[in-house]
């Protein structure tokens, strides 16, 4: 720190970064963060929604962390829940991945059906 500046450029990021995790509406991303997604690599997951949220500006797309998702030998999972209350579970992630999922699903209305649960378990 330097100055009172950057102490408020610093709440102010983190004031957004918490903001994206608890707005109400739009589409609902819950990673599965219990000791088996923990242990499969969930925190960098998470760390990357948000971080693709907020270089995308998206303001209607909140994360939120859950616990067991019961499919352990496919974490890191994530649920997305578009508007509509249809829910898409994607499974294995990578944070490439995530880029696809914001870029594709979210932003161009595109699920991918070959990083969800259902076309793995198939």
């Amino acid at each position: 720190m330097k100055s009172l500046d950057d102490l408020k450029q610093l709440r102010d990021e983190a004031l957004k970064k918490m903001t994206m995790r608890y707005v109400k509406g739009g589409i609902r991303i819950q990673v599965g963060m219990g000791t088996c997604g923990i242990a499969s690599g969930a925190r960098p997951i998470l760390q990357s929604f948000l971080e693709q949220i907020q270089l995308h500006e998206l303001s209607n797309v909140v994360v939120t962390q859950v616990g067991c998702m019961g499919e352990c030998a496919y974490e890191p999972m994530a649920e997305l829940i578009d508007e509509s209350g249809q829910s898409f579970v994607y499974c294995n992630l990578t944070t490439s991945m995530v880029r696809d999922i914001i870029e594709k699903h979210i932003i161009n209305h595109e699920p991918i059906e070959k990083y969800q649960l259902t076309a793995k378990k198939g």
